[in-house]
């Protein structure tokens, strides 16, 4: 298949070794940047927060969190160019649907006199609810969209990347206790451009389930 979708997802793939010299454009950046913010989600929550890890005594303390476990990510720490922890809001609350409601006024999407009529979908968060107030399963859902949205764009804009759920989620988010702000981090991911010659994975032909075995038409 030769469309352009199907040549960039073809194109990417996990990668294990970084070329430390490269380091990704702020114009791409941005770029990114707004893809991820326009990700969608369950009604429309948003429930995550995205930390970027560029400056060098970021990545040293994210290097530190490799300590006892997943020490075959920590590599990435300084050969990528970013890590990005993606967080989930595991308290999820009317205040904070409120934000949702509040920015759809100012964007023209609700109308200010429509804006306690806005709330209706927020009982779908308080289904998510559970008795002590937690909503980790609904909101770290959430966020994998956000990460499934962000790959994608990655391979559009032809920057390499490795999703790591191999990592000590305690240490990282102890670490990073004040920029998440409340927020928990179960999964990362590493972008900048692969090693031309140390990264094994690049030269590998692309693998995956036949259509036949996925797909059930009805």
């Amino acid at each position: 298949m030769t469309h352009i979708i199907i040549q960039d997802l073809q194109w990417r793939h996990t990668t294990k070794k970084y070329d430390k010299t490269r380091k990704i454009s702020q114009e791409d950046l941005a770029i990114l940047f707004e893809a991820m913010r326009l990700t969608p989600s369950s009604i429309n929550s948003q429930p995550w927060k995205f930390v970027v890890i560029e400056s060098n005594e970021a990545k040293e303390r994210m290097s530190n969190t490799f300590i006892n476990n997943y020490q075959f990510n920590q590599t990435h720490v300084f050969d990528g160019s970013h890590i990005i922890l993606f967080a989930h809001n595991p308290h999820y609350t009317r205040e904070d649907y409120a934000e949702v409601v509040q920015n759809g006024i100012e964007d023209n999407r609700t109308k200010p006199e429509e804006r306690e009529g806005a709330f209706a979908p927020f009982f779908f968060a308080e289904l998510n609810t559970d008795e002590v107030g937690n909503t980790s399963n609904w909101t770290k859902a959430q966020t994998y969209l956000a990460l499934g949205n962000t790959l994608h764009t990655l391979a559009r804009l032809k920057i390499d990347s490795t999703p790591m759920e191999g990592i000590d989620t305690e240490l990282v988010n102890k670490e990073f206790e004040k920029e998440l702000d409340g927020y928990e981090c179960d999964v990362a991911l590493a972008i900048g451009y692969h090693h031309p010659e140390e990264d094994y994975n690049v030269k590998l032909p692309k693998s995956r389930r036949r259509l036949d075995s996925i797909f059930t038409h009805i």
